[in-house]
C-alpha cells in the first residue's frame, strides 16, 4: 500500500491530540445506562445547552442519531423528505427502511438544499393511496456537494411547510458547528425549529467516536429505547464522552483554520489543467472538484496521485472528487497536496 503523506480524504480521520488523551484518561465514568456516568452527563448537559433543546442523549455514530431519529418520529410506511445527496439515503445502508420502515423521497436540490417550494410541488394531499410526510430532514453542512451552509431562512421555511402537514422535523448536524463558526449564527438559532437535531464529535472536532442527538424529554426517552434496542446503549462511556467534551470547549473555534485552509487549496488549484472548481463556493472545510477535462476518471485520478505523491483524496463520482480540510492538517499541507495535484493533472492531461 502506498504512503499517505497528505489525508484529505475526509475529517472523519482526525485523531485526538495528547491533550484530549490526558483528558479522557483522567474521565470520572459509571454506568451510562443508569444515568451514572457523570462524564457522559455531563456531555450531554453540554450539548442539550448548546443546542437549545430539552435532553440530550450521546450515541455511538451519527448514522445511529440519524437512525434512531428517524425510528422515533416515523410508523411503517411513512415517508421522509431528504436532498437527494443527504447522508441517510446514500450512506446508511438503507437503515430508514430497516428500522423505521420509513420510505426516503429524495428532492433535488441545489447544493444539497432543496426549498419550500420544492417540497409543496412534490406532497399530494392525504389520502389513502399517499402515505403522510411524517418527517422532513435537513443536512447541515451538506456533506456530498460539498459542505454548502444551508441559509437560517431557507430552514425556516422547510419548517413551516413541515408544521403545515404535521410532520416533525429532523437535522443531520454532522457539520453544523463548521456552519455555526463560517456564518457567525449560533447553533441554538440553527436548531430552533426542529424537533430533533445533532451534532457529531469525531470530524472537525477531533474526537475519536460518537455523536450526540438531542430534542424535547419525551423525544430523548423514545431515543434511549431504540438506543438500547439496536445495540448503542454503553457502560462506562465517560472515556469517550470525555473527548466529547474537550472538543467542545477546545477544538470549536479552530475550524475556522480549516476552512481557510480548504478555501486556500480551492484557490491554490484552479489554474491545474483540466481541473473545474469554483474557490468562491467553498464554504467550510469541503472542497469539491472536476477532472472531466483531463479525460480520466477520478478512481484512476486519486489511485495514481496516492501512489506517486502519497496524497489521498475521495471520489464523488465518475470525474467528482472531494478534499477536506480538518484538524492535523496545515496550511503547508495544503500548498504542497495542491502542487501534487497540479502535478498530476499535468501527467494525465
Amino acid at each position: 500500500m502506498a504512503e499517505i503523506r497528505i489525508d484529505l480524504y475526509s475529517d472523519t480521520l482526525t485523531k485526538p491530540t495528547q491533550a484530549m488523551r490526558e483528558f479522557m484518561c483522567a474521565a470520572e465514568v459509571g454506568d451510562e445506562q443508569k444515568k451514572e456516568d457523570p462524564s457522559v452527563n455531563r456531555l450531554q448537559d453540554m450539548v442539550a445547552k448548546l443546542l437549545g433543546k430539552e435532553a440530550a442523549l450521546f450515541l455511538p455514530s451519527g448514522t445511529m442519531c440519524n437512525q434512531i431519529a428517524l425510528a422515533v418520529h416515523c410508523r411503517a410506511g411513512d415517508m421522509v423528505v431528504v436532498d437527494r445527496s443527504a447522508h441517510p439515503l446514500t450512506s446508511e445502508a438503507g437503515g430508514a427502511a430497516v428500522l423505521a420502515r420509513a420510505t426516503l423521497i429524495p428532492l433535488d436540490g441545489e447544493k444539497g438544499q432543496y426549498t419550500p417550494d420544492q417540497m409543496l410541488t412534490f406532497i399530494d394531499a392525504p389520502s389513502r393511496y399517499t402515505p403522510p410526510v411524517a418527517a422532513v430532514s435537513v443536512e447541515q453542512t451538506t456533506n456530498r456537494p460539498g459542505g454548502h451552509i444551508w441559509p437560517l431562512e431557507q430552514m425556516r421555511g422547510v419548517c413551516k411547510v413541515a408544521d403545515e402537514w404535521g410532520a416533525k422535523k429532523h437535522m443531520d448536524g454532522a457539520r453544523l458547528l463548521n456552519a455555526v463558526v463560517a456564518s457567525g449564527i449560533s447553533a441554538k438559532d440553527y436548531a430552533s425549529t426542529f424537533d430533533s437535531v445533532w451534532t457529531d464529535l469525531s470530524k472537525g472536532l477531533g474526537a475519536p467516536v460518537g455523536g450526540v442527538l438531542a430534542g424535547s424529554e419525551d423525544f430523548i426517552a423514545e431515543a434511549w429505547q431504540w438506543k438500547q434496542r439496536i445495540g448503542g446503549a454503553m457502560r462506562q462511556a465517560g472515556i469517550i464522552a470525555a473527548a466529547g467534551i474537550y472538543a467542545l470547549e477546545h477544538n470549536v473555534e479552530r475550524m475556522a483554520e480549516d476552512h481557510a485552509n480548504a478555501k486556500r487549496f480551492a484557490e491554490r488549484i484552479a489554474d491545474g489543467e483540466g481541473i473545474d472548481i469554483r474557490p468562491e463556493e467553498v464554504e467550510t472545510n469541503i472542497v469539491r472538484f472536476d477532472i472531466a477535462g483531463l479525460g480520466v476518471t477520478s478512481g484512476d485520478f486519486a489511485d495514481r496521485l496516492l501512489e506517486e505523491e502519497g496524497v489521498r483524496l475521495s471520489t464523488m463520482g465518475k470525474t467528482a472528487m472531494r478534499a477536506v480540510a480538518h484538524l492535523g492538517i496545515t496550511e503547508e499541507d495544503v500548498d504542497e497536496a495542491a502542487e501534487a495535484i497540479k502535478r498530476m493533472a499535468g501527467k494525465m492531461a
